[in-house]
């Protein structure tokens, strides 16, 4: 592997004169620069522990994407995808530049997308080691020695100590994210928190591989020892992550996947999980992950002395994250490829506990709640929400996808009639009445409803249809109880099971009628 030198990165980024470059280093030299400079600490197992201040998670609210000609009719412009001009994006940009003369940094070339004929170069600069340590992590490490990266299909430049002015740079607050599609370039200034970056390039991903006839999307993959490919489309707390994590099935990847014309492959090299209440039992292979050298933990509590993790603690925030490498699991896909799916799910957490536990999805009823993207929100999970919260996020990813949700609707449209994959609701939700009253869906339960849906056991029985919703319910299922297949059957009261029914189909329509116009 050869040096990057000052001229590389003058000629290539624009910056002059940096204090010094550390290409590409070790990981062990990393680990020795976070700790000289005191940007972290090391806890048990060797992990790397550091803190992002105030910004704890990502800040939706400061990201923006440029406008021009090449995305102002291609983009769904407005709170999500917020425009601001190239003018603004080139003066924060020579700010960093500024900003970098003098300044260390910290610079690793990597690629995204597994796949070779859509592997991606990508290279990222940054102003701290640790953030180097976690974008090793989370994208995929090529080879040294093809490096350094002769072009770069995209870069990241990372200067958290850069702080925006409102009154003159276009943005909300001294915090930024910026993307800009025509220079292939994502921006961050103001905030530390490490998920900007792998978010920015997931993002970017989102907008440009439909272009090459790839479907993006928000989810975790496996193959069984067959070949057949599942996919787990859903948002946070609903079960994805833990779900894909079968002992019978090998993980291709937990987070963010292409579709193209001969299967599907990763984006990334690595998993950045939840890590509040993360227990050994439930989970013990992420546990162990997240607690070896080279992981990277986010905002968790150390103890001082004995440096033990305590990932019950939210002490700094609920949001505690682990960055590691996805080859940290040992039944994964090495390559991050797999086949043309055969079976899709999409989890979703009802609150109200009207939905069936899993439901046969036809091609209309696939596009109408991947658009819609539903789950719930319930008491505890955010500051202000007594009550269960229906809550929805088109194509289980609004906030990183740029174009208009129909749009992506289109390609999955087209990728069920290539493929014939069957598709399913599951819900890991509440059953037996609404929350407060109901049970969650017990996970033994909801995984042998998985299983039996991608085995085919499912689709051989009989259904019956639920009212209100329309939906295909198998009327048995190997492992579980009849009475959770029907969610009226299991509450109490069944003329409030159909008030409550009626109250979420409503609200189902509602959201959709937004995507028509």
């Amino acid at each position: 592997m050869q040096k990057l030198t000052d001229k590389d990165l003058a000629e290539q980024h624009g910056i002059k004169n940096p204090g010094g470059i550390y290409y590409n280093l070790p990981i062990p030299t990393l680990y020795e620069e976070v700790i000289r400079r005191e940007e972290g600490l090391i806890g048990e197992g060797g992990t790397l522990v550091a803190y992002t201040g105030v910004h704890t998670g990502r800040s939706p609210a400061d990201r923006f994407i440029v406008k021009d000609p090449g995305t102002e009719n291609y983009i769904l412009w407005g709170p999500v995808n917020k425009a601001i001009s190239p003018e603004h994006f080139d003066s924060l940009h020579k700010k960093i530049l500024d900003y970098y003369e003098g300044k260390d940094l910290f610079v690793r070339d990597l690629n995204v997308c597994a796949h070779p004929d859509y592997s991606t170069n990508v290279r990222v600069i940054n102003e701290y080691a640790w953030h180097n340590v976690f974008v090793n992590n989370l994208f995929i490490r090529p080879n040294p020695q093809v490096l350094p990266h002769k072009s770069v299909g995209f870069t990241v430049l990372c200067a958290p100590g850069v702080k925006a002015d409102p009154q003159t740079d276009g943005t909300r607050s001294e915090t930024f994210i910026i993307l800009n599609f025509e220079k292939r370039m994502a921006i961050i200034g103001g905030t530390e928190y490490a998920g900007e970056m792998k978010k920015s390039v997931f993002s970017a991903l989102n907008f440009l591989l439909p272009d090459r006839g790839v479907f993006p999307m928000h989810c975790s993959a496996n193959v069984g020892k067959k070949g057949d490919v599942a996919l787990f489309f859903g948002l946070s707390g609903t079960g994805k992550t833990t779900l894909s994590a079968d002992p019978d099935r090998a993980l291709i990847g937990d987070d963010e996947h292409g579709w193209f014309d001969n299967g599907v492959f990763n984006f990334e090299g690595g998993c950045y999980a939840k890590a509040i209440k993360l227990n050994p039992k439930k989970e013990p292979e992420i546990y162990k992950a997240s607690l070896r050298f080279g992981s990277v933990l986010e905002n968790v509590k150390v103890d001082d002395e004995t440096k033990k993790i305590d990932f019950d603690s939210d002490e700094h925030t609920e949001n505690t994250r682990v960055a590691y490498q996805i080859d940290s699991l040992t039944n994964i896909v090495p390559e991050g490829v797999g086949g043309i799916p055969k079976t899709i799910f999409m989890l979703t957490y009802d609150a109200f506990g009207v939905l069936p536990p899993i439901s046969k999805l036809t091609p209309e009823q696939a596009m109408y709640y991947f658009t819609l993207g539903y789950t719930a929100k319930v008491a505890g999970t955010e500051r202000g929400v007594s009550e269960p919260q229906a809550t929805f996020s088109s194509c289980f990813g609004a906030p990183f996808l740029p174009r208009p949700p129909l749009f992506y609707a289109g390609m999955l449209k087209d990728k069920l009639e290539e493929s014939g994959a069957k598709v399913w609701l599951l819900n890991t939700g509440i059953t037996g009445g609404p929350y407060g009253v109901g049970d969650r869906m017990p996970l033994p339960q909801t995984r042998a409803l998985v299983t039996a849906a991608v085995d085919g056991t499912l689709e051989k029985g009989s259904f019956n249809e639920v009212p209100v919703f329309g939906l295909q319910v198998p009327t048995s299922c190997p492992g579980v109880d009849e009475k959770l297949l029907e969610p009226k059957k299991s509450w109490n009261d069944p003329a409030e099971y159909d008030s409550k029914a009626a109250e979420l189909a409503a609200r189902f329509e509602e959201e959709f009628s937004k995507h028509k116009a």
